[in-house]
């Protein structure tokens, strides 16, 4: 059987899985760190036009994320964890039938997702504490992405396509080749330049609405080509549930997960809405952070999406297994250390974006209280990933809301009862703690193979299992 694969998923099944992890993960990586700087130079930019303009993107930015976050990381993980393991199972009609279906998904949530914000925008920010200035800025940065985010979903899914045959190459590429296109376009569209009349907050929703468009072309070119392991057809291929239910079933669980992570961030901006604007764009900096964190795991986790789905389509339990806890040590160690040196080092990070006393105030106070429970987070997240390619997602959604439970009404607690935003930052930072430590506590008591008894060992859980025991 092992002749008859493809040398990649060979490579998914057979090699050392931490070099291996590492060899997929550093262009991922390097993809994901461009796809973050995306967003910092947006905000770099825009933090040239004033207090108002930086504190209504910091409003845009957590539903920004949670879109970007649907699309790459929930939906297209689900996306790459179906492809992966139809490659395992050696199903690969089902593989290259699935890339259609991605495209019909990505189509459906990306008109949602314009309708919801171009309709609900006023009220969503406004909710979200925004007020006068901050708040017209906010709608128009709003506007402009939000018309657009069809591209957004359509990027990110034909890149989780491409990902889930274990090529993370290819979107890196093409992700790095989109951000040296970004960093001189941005600031041409928002200050202008010569005949270029400047469009303010809403050239950098243009510029990144062309990163994606580009960026969509040249995937799709690729996914056409000769080098493409899938080999997609539209014409003539029907639309099939059980495919579409291979992706929804991940997808739209982790969605809930990442829809949890996103009101955790948009619960505190609110909450730091109660201080004024400068207390909004300071968090909302602060917490651009810990969004550059997802990018970085993702980088890990992407290339374990693969393996984990790839081993347990074809059986290999143990393996998969074994691949989750190396990823979530090296997200641990990677995460903790940024978090560390935020917390001690916190203002050369916000001097970036602005000078107002209000706003550096508050990031710091919230990177000295969160940002040492960043490894917490990192391995929460890598779980999940890997979680997805197993296809079991029901307690990294367990620890997203026990995540959003302690923050969101611990939040408000230490609001209403300390009166000061540096309560309610380190009940933010606890929040963490539980998510990392519910999700990492279930997969350990055997979450991905039925009932959670923990602690077992990897091994005696296996045992336990009867031959052909269901993945």
């Amino acid at each position: 059987m092992s002749a008859a694969l493809d040398p990649r998923t060979r490579m998914l099944l057979e090699a050392p899985i931490v070099p291996t992890l590492l060899k997929l993960a550093a262009p991922n990586v390097v993809v994901m760190v461009a796809q973050a700087a995306v967003g910092l130079i947006e905000t770099y930019f825009v933090g040239k036009l004033g207090l108002d303009a930086l504190a209504g993107m910091a409003l845009v930015f957590p539903v920004v994320m949670l879109m970007q976050m649907t699309s790459a990381g929930a939906m297209g993980g689900g996306i790459a964890s179906a492809i992966a393991r139809a490659l395992g199972a050696q199903r690969r009609d089902d593989a290259d039938a699935l890339v259609l279906h991605a495209v019909v998904i990505a189509l459906g949530f990306g008109i949602a997702f314009s309708l919801a914000l171009l309709l609900g925008g006023r009220w969503l920010y406004a909710l979200m504490g925004g007020t006068g200035a901050a708040l017209e800025a906010a709608l128009v940065y709003s506007n402009w992405v939000f018309v657009g985010a069809i591209l957004v979903w359509m990027f990110n899914s034909l890149a989780a396509v491409i990902r889930g045959t274990g090529n993370m190459a290819v979107p890196a590429n093409v992700t790095v080749v989109g951000v040296l296109f970004l960093i001189p376009v941005s600031p041409l569209l928002i200050f202008g330049w010569g005949p270029i009349p400047g469009m303010g907050i809403a050239g950098g929703a243009v510029a990144l609405l062309l990163y994606y468009l580009f960026g969509t072309l040249a995937l799709i070119v690729y996914l056409r080509s000769s080098r493409s392991l899938l080999k997609p057809k539209f014409a003539g291929v029907k639309l099939r549930w059980p495919l579409f239910r291979d992706i929804l079933r991940i997808g739209l669980v982790g969605s809930i997960a990442t829809l949890s992570t996103n009101l955790s961030i948009g619960i505190a901006t609110a909450l730091s809405g109660h201080f004024g604007s400068g207390a909004i764009a300071g968090y909302g900096t602060a917490s651009r952070l810990e969004y550059l964190l997802v990018p970085l795991v993702f980088g890990l986790g992407a290339p374990l999406v693969a393996m984990v789905g790839t081993c347990m389509g074809a059986g290999q339990r143990e393996r998969a297994m074994r691949a989750a806890w190396a990823g979530a040590a090296m997200a641990f160690t990677l995460t903790e250390l940024i978090g560390l040196v935020a917390a001690f080092f916190p203002r050369p990070w916000l001097s970036l974006f602005g000078s107002d006393p209000a706003m550096l105030d508050t990031g710091t106070q919230y990177l000295q209280a969160v940002g040492p429970f960043y490894g917490f987070f990192g391995v929460g997240l890598v779980l999940y990933f890997a979680s997805q390619g197993a296809g079991r997602l029901l307690w990294p959604v367990v620890g997203n809301l026990t995540r959003l439970l302690v923050a969101g009404l611990g939040g408000w607690l230490a609001l209403r009862w300390g009166g000061q935003l540096h309560h309610v930052f380190a009940i933010q930072g606890l929040a963490m703690v539980f998510y990392g430590v519910v999700i990492a506590s279930a997969i350990a008591g055997g979450a991905w193979f039925g009932r959670v008894g923990w602690p077992r060992t990897t091994a005696g859980l296996l045992r336990r299992l009867p031959a052909g025991a269901p993945t």
